[in-house]
């Protein structure tokens, strides 16, 4: 009997320490996916606004950033009539 309560008073022992961290680690990545928003499917806006910046960034020619954005909004009517 007091074995017993001795082996109940150490605690978790490491195997059950492991699996605590464990399952802290996987509740942090979920509330991390539930704040971030990563988990959630793109919007047309979002995916108007990502196109945009990477003409912003890619592009230095006034004539081909015009074109690019151009094909953004192209893009981005396109997905609102699908969306209907």
């Amino acid at each position: 009997m007091n074995a017993a309560r001795r082996s109940l008073q150490m605690g978790l022992g490491t195997l059950g320490t492991l699996i605590v961290v464990a399952l802290a680690a996987v509740a942090a990545y979920y509330i991390y996916l539930g704040v971030t928003g990563e988990d959630a499917a793109p919007t047309c806006k979002g995916e108007l606004e990502k196109c945009m910046q990477r003409c912003r960034k890619t592009t230095t020619d006034t004539a081909a950033a015009q074109a690019c954005q151009k094909e953004c909004q192209r893009e981005a009517y396109l997905c609102e009539g699908f969306k209907r």
